[in-house]
């Protein structure tokens, strides 16, 4: 495959500095390593806060993990059916008008604030913590989700993942998930039989949520061919011996295993991903 020569180029990454071929099994060692490493960073890719795209509409603070409106990233542009994690903050008062989706999963975790949904199904609901709400667009739906408050800030995430089907009736649901359910513990939210209590998801995902600290441990198990999505919502948290913060994501591709462990003040979702 290569042809090893002295005297080559210094600039030939495969040749020592001095000019002389680095020939026989050093250079191979030295491929072997590199493509371990390419291949363990392929196999957990982070995704730090700081990178993600901004918006700045004055009423709305907005980050967002993947593509999303105005922002393009093609490194980002979704994992597996995953499209979309949009942390939004919303000024007291305001929000977004009525709008339309179709085909689409859209869940909103509420972090702070309360969060007012309607939409043209004729379902009202004010969102708070603890609070996870699903709504599948399917044909098509109308919504708006406005700051319930007049003086306090909403703070939540907005979650897109594309079903595995197509021109369902649209529908809603809600549930509310204890703190206590959390804690130190992986707790269920979404899923696509609406399994332990979680709301239901057109797609062959999960969505998990935990909050730890001190010497908390969970660990999750997934399958062949599976992907999994790690994004820290707020704290530290080390994640198969990544540290990550508030804001920081982490893809894990070909992995057997998610382990979250030295958590300070952290709260965290995992998901469960199909290819």
């Amino acid at each position: 495959m290569f042809d090893f020569f002295d005297e080559r180029p210094q600039n030939n990454s495969f040749f020592k500095p001095a000019g002389r071929a680095y020939t026989g099994i050093h250079a191979f060692e030295n491929i072997h390593n590199r493509i371990k490493q390419i291949k363990e960073q392929i196999m957990l890719e982070i995704r730090k806060s700081e990178e993600r795209g901004a918006a700045h509409h004055g009423w709305l603070q907005s980050k967002h993990s993947f593509s999303f409106a105005d922002y393009y990233d093609p490194r980002h542009s979704g994992f597996g059916p995953l499209l979309v994690i949009n942390e939004d903050r919303v000024a007291p008062g305001a929000g977004f008008g009525t709008h339309g989706h179709r085909d689409m999963e859209i869940i909103s975790y509420v972090l702070d604030g309360a969060l007012e949904h309607k939409d043209s199904m004729g379902t009202g609901s004010v969102l708070h913590y603890g609070d996870v709400q699903r709504m599948s667009a399917g044909s098509g739906v109308r919504h708006s989700e406005f700051n319930g408050s007049k003086t306090e800030q909403v703070h939540f995430l907005q979650i897109w993942i594309q079903p595995n089907v197509q021109g369902i009736a649209p529908s809603y649901e809600e549930k509310n998930i204890p703190l206590a359910d959390k804690q130190g513990k992986l707790r269920l939210i979404a899923s696509s039989d609406g399994r332990d209590g979680s709301v239901l998801i057109h797609q062959d995902a999960a969505l998990y949520a935990t909050v730890l600290n001190g010497g908390d441990r969970v660990e999750h198990t997934l399958a062949a061919g599976r992907l999994g999505y790690v994004h820290v919502v707020r704290g530290q948290v080390s994640v198969n011996g990544v540290a990550l913060k508030g804001g920081d994501a982490l893809k894990l591709s070909d992995e057997v295993r998610v382990e979250l462990a030295q958590a300070d003040n952290a709260e965290v979702l995992l998901f469960d991903l199909p290819r």
